[in-house]
């Protein structure tokens, strides 16, 4: 383009980035502390009616029973994380679940599954010492975001649908003081200045060839945390759920088949009709947690035991077809969708990529280090540490979701809105655009294609020096050839453009995924290296810091886990085989 890119623009006091349940939590808590402060929700795609929270089947971990407690909620998150956690945060999410769940039935209108007594029934799920998992079906988060969808009726913010952020903005002294935005559906450029922005736009395990989460989720919020400078930690830490559907080329690969199945007594069978987690886990069995049945599963496969398209087998049905209807409607009415049938028989599934504990670092009322900026959800870093407790995932989100609100309003009604430099915008505008103005490029979808390929072989379940080198030097090539993509117009509603963008934001968090993966050489939690396949506590109790420098490089550091809380058992040996 020979001149500047028109924009339109919004002033607001509090922009939320994202439409999850951290966002829509924090547009709730924002408008009761001060209603009279202007909210503004940038979405991706539909308010309340896409990203991942509405996803959730599983449920919602909170400590509701005389008969467990705050303390055993907090170790088992210790224990799943291995010890990596931020401890205070961990100590937040689950001193936090309980309110939150009142919250959700006495304010926003949610109704949970109950007992015969009339209490909230909570089931089993993997890796905790307590049935706390609060549910609606296999349907929780349907549940939980469509009344929060009704609450933003009632609330009334500004809703900006099917408009994705790009980039944060700065103020001269070197503070957020809004973001950069594209309205997909006219291509026209908005910039919205804000006094605060909370980024709650959830994460990036879509660049993995076989992955869960909605399409949306391509990482644009920690992207933008990586181009602002802001520390990211435990970057290399990519959960990959156990029992991911297997469909084919079809969109529902890789779909999740939620933990309350192991739960409630699923098995897991190689091609040879071996109940494997005899092998890896004979105590827990199918009810380890996520990270050891996913690589357990993994292994199975690679060493020649699985199924002739790749993956293994989960039978419920020995539960009986009318109970498995009856308990999980929603994944009996998915596996028939694709020719299977969970209440009758085996479905096959592979390990499938999920969820990122890596993410920006924040506080316990998700403020970081730049003034006016707040992250909230799978966007933060430090929760879950090494690998996420199913159920822990929408407390996590909604927990914090209310405290970015909380501490947003406090922020909006002390901070006026910062100047901005238009020529700094403008230039990030001209940036985003650079696509459309290319003439004779290549497309971006073979880029994409490739750029998932080489996360799943080479930075996958299982990983080594080798393998991490190939992916480095993948996306390094990557990220020239998307210097090179050019897309027709219109710019209105205009795939292959954003394509792109999606693109750009998955390759920037690629390149610090893969480097944090190459420099904890140990195995621990989601994070598995066959080259050093032990848990090394003496030397890797410690969290990796990344941090984008001015040249596009990625700084790191090391820093020790403060134990604020618990100290760690000694670690239990944790070895992982080369396939």
């Amino acid at each position: 383009m020979t001149t500047a890119p028109a924009y339109d623009e919004i002033l607001t006091d509090v922009a939320v980035i994202g439409s999850g349940g951290a966002g829509l939590m924090a547009v709730l808590h924002v408008n009761a502390a001060d209603p009279g402060l202007d909210i503004t929700v940038i979405s991706k795609g539909a308010v309340g009616r896409s990203g991942c929270t509405r996803m959730v089947q599983g449920g919602y971990n909170a400590v509701l029973s005389a008969q467990d407690s705050i303390d055993d909620h907090f170790q088992d998150t210790l224990d799943g994380g291995k010890h990596l956690n931020d401890q205070e945060l961990a100590w937040t999410l689950v001193n936090d679940a309980p309110k939150v769940i009142h919250e959700l039935e006495t304010k926003v209108g949610c109704f949970f599954d109950r007992a015969e007594d009339g209490t909230i029934k909570q089931k089993a799920f993997a890796g905790q010492s307590f049935d706390r998992t609060v549910h609606r079906g296999d349907l929780t988060g349907i549940e939980i975001m469509a009344r929060l969808r009704d609450q933003m009726f009632r609330v009334g913010p500004r809703e900006l649908e099917d408009v994705r952020a790009l980039d944060l903005i700065r103020a001269p002294d070197g503070s957020i003081a809004g973001l950069t935005c594209l309205n997909v559906r006219s291509g026209r450029f908005v910039i919205v200045r804000a006094r605060v922005v909370i980024i709650a736009t959830g994460g990036a395990a879509t660049m993995y060839r076989i992955a869960a989460p909605a399409r949306e989720k391509t990482g644009d919020g920690i992207a933008m945390c990586i181009r602002a400078g802001l520390e990211l930690r435990d970057m290399e830490m990519m959960q990959f759920h156990p029992t991911g559907l297997l469909a084919g080329r079809a969109r529902m690969t890789g779909a999740v088949l939620e933990e309350g199945l192991r739960g409630a007594g699923a098995r897991l069978f190689n091609a040879l009709g071996e109940r494997y987690m005899t092998k890896y886990d004979p105590e827990r069995m199918e009810r380890s947690t996520r990270d050891v049945v996913s690589r357990s599963s993994y292994m199975e496969i690679m060493e020649g035991r699985g199924t002739a398209t790749g993956g293994v087998l989960i039978d419920i049905s020995h539960l009986g077809a009318s109970e498995v209807e009856k308990r999980f409607p929603g994944m009996v009415a998915r596996t028939r969708q694709i020719g299977s049938d969970l209440a009758t028989g085996p479905v096959e599934v592979s390990p499938t990529a999920h969820f990122h504990m890596g993410g920006a670092i924040i506080d316990p009322d998700c403020r970081t280090s730049l003034e006016g900026l707040l992250v909230a959800g799978e966007d933060a870093g430090g929760v879950h540490g090494a690998n996420r407790l199913g159920g822990n995932g929408v407390a996590e989100s909604t927990v914090f979701g209310c405290r970015a609100g909380d501490t947003a309003a406090v922020i909006a009604r002390s901070r006026e809105h910062p100047e901005i430099v238009i020529a700094d915008v403008e230039r990030a505008l001209a940036v985003a655009a650079a696509p459309l103005d290319r003439a004779g490029g290549i497309l971006p979808f073979d880029l994409t294609t490739r750029l998932k390929d080489v996360m799943w072989e080479h930075c996958g379940v299982v990983r080594s020096a080798d393998g991490l080198k190939k992916a480095s030097a993948e996306i390094e090539t990557l990220q020239e050839q998307l210097a090179q993509v050019s897309v027709p117009g219109p710019a209105a509603f205009n795939p292959a453009w954003n394509e792109a963008l999606d693109l750009g934001n998955q390759l920037a968090v690629a390149q610090v995924i893969v480097q944090s993966a190459a420099l904890r050489e140990e195995t621990r939690g989601a994070h598995a290296r066959s080259d050093f396949p032990e848990r090394r506590d003496s030397e890797w109790l410690r969290y990796l810091v990344a941090r984008r420098n001015d040249d596009g490089t990625v700084s790191f550091t090391e820093r020790p886990v403060e134990f604020t809380r618990s100290a760690p058992p000694v670690a239990a040996k944790v070895e992982v085989e080369q396939p």
